[in-house]
């Protein structure tokens, strides 16, 4: 299986206020009912508990490559990105590693 990890920075903190994270929140949550190839899905807000933390995680789990490669270019998850990140991220980082079952 593979994890995919993905982590950002806001680029200005008012760009995300308490509804524009409810609204990511929710787009996000409804990706594993759009997108079958998401076998588990995790998301939030950093805890700030460390001032070096990044602000937003997102994790999920996937089969395969393959599945992985499904869920980056399907179309849910692509709009999801333009209405709820693109022009909000003032950074980026991502790793996807195996993950032994």
């Amino acid at each position: 299986m593979i994890r995919h990890i993905v982590m950002f920075r806001w680029s200005d903190q008012r760009t995300v206020a308490d509804d524009l994270l409810r609204a990511l929140g929710a787009a996000l949550d409804a990706l594993p009912g759009q997108i079958p190839e998401i076998l588990s899905y995790q998301h939030g807000p950093d805890l700030g508990l460390a001032e070096t933390n990044l602000d937003y995680a997102v994790t999920g789990t996937f089969a395969d490559e393959a599945s992985l490669a499904v869920y980056r270019e399907h179309p849910a998850h692509l709009q999801m990105i333009a209405d709820h990140i693109t022009g909000r991220v003032g950074e980026r980082v991502a790793v996807q590693f195996v993950v032994e079952t």
